[in-house]
């Protein structure tokens, strides 16, 4: 009998119960794990393994042959050393995050358009203030840099809210139709002039690491904030606390940084006009984001059993 080993601490009741049929229709038996631990001493034994696997367990993974990472990215498992067979499949959870991230950037740029670190900071010392004036997400011209799920699913809102949407990509195409264009990185020099708001969702890889580069800094105008909820390698965060402190930007809103967690010392946790989240724009922590994550992986059990493509298999020489 083929084997599944899953370990992640977000499973309900009934995940396990929507996994165990999905695996009994596949032909597979289930086995879960509560700790990495634990995992790790029996990880030998299967054939597929889904949910957060510490990637220095991939080498003890005799019988491996697909793994499902819970997560969306996936830069820890691009090595081709960790790996115990160089045909080894590895999907990622892209798809389930979507919802949940696009809602907390629509937050994080409210806050600044509507003044809100300044009103917290005043508030926290008991004075009444009143900010003017503040701006609005309607009419907005917004760059989104990364246009898959994350991407997509914020341009509907911001769409909704009025603001003018424009995509960058490596290959310049997208299928959501909430884009008002969509651009190659190539034409990225050329758009970031206009922008009331740069969002930043992007995977790490090497074609993104350091994409927003002091010079691209220097390229937004005054106005423009800076939104990151992809990783913070893909910009240069010294060349941004300069333009935060000196006001040449309007501010930022960063759920990613290097490293992780940001020192306590560290100059961004004090620059203007700027949000800054523990990287927690996704998680888990909302339902939704648990479910999808289940359904994506059952959907691709059926065509691992199959023999069909996999629907969200990475590339591990691109990243994604």
């Amino acid at each position: 009998m083929k084997n599944i080993a899953v370990c992640a601490s977000f499973i309900t009741g009934a995940h396990l119960r929507r996994i165990r049929e999905a695996a009994e229709r596949a032909g597979f038996t289930v086995s879960f794990f509560e700790t990495q631990a634990a995992l790790g001493e029996a990880i030998a034994d299967f054939e597929v393994v889904f949910g957060y696997i510490p990637p220095e367990l991939l080498p003890g993974a005799r019988e491996l042959r697909w793994l499902c990472a819970a997560s969306a990215g996936v830069d820890q498992y691009l090595d081709d050393a960790l790996w115990p067979r160089p045909d080894c499949l590895l999907t990622n959870s892209s798809g389930a995050y979507g919802p949940a991230i696009s809602e907390h950037i629509i937050m994080v740029l409210l806050m600044l358009l509507r003044r809100m670190p300044a009103y917290q900071a005043a508030l926290s010392r008991r004075e009444w203030p009143s900010f003017t004036p503040i701006r609005s997400i309607a009419g907005s011209r917004v760059v989104i840099l990364g246009t898959g799920d994350i991407g997509s699913h914020t341009a509907r809102r911001l769409k909704a809210l009025g603001a003018q949407v424009t995509g960058v990509c490596r290959s310049g195409r997208a299928g959501e139709p909430a884009f008002e264009r969509v651009l190659p990185a190539a034409a990225l020099d050329g758009v970031l002039p206009e922008a009331d708001a740069l969002v930043m969702a992007l995977p790490a890889t090497a074609e993104t690491a350091g994409i927003l580069s002091r010079e691209r800094i220097a390229l937004l105008p005054p106005r423009a904030y800076v939104v990151n909820v992809g990783r913070g390698s893909a910009v240069d965060q010294e060349a941004l606390v300069e333009a935060l402190e000196a006001g040449r930007l309007a501010g930022a809103a960063l759920d990613v940084m290097t490293p992780e967690p940001l020192p306590a010392d560290h100059p961004l946790w004090t620059c203007p006009n700027t949000i800054i989240t523990p990287h927690v724009s996704g998680n888990m922590a909302l339902g939704l984001t648990c479910d999808l994550d289940v359904e994506m992986f059952c959907q691709d059990l059926s065509r691992y059993a199959a023999g069909a493509p996999l629907a969200r298999l990475v590339d591990r020489k691109r990243g994604y």
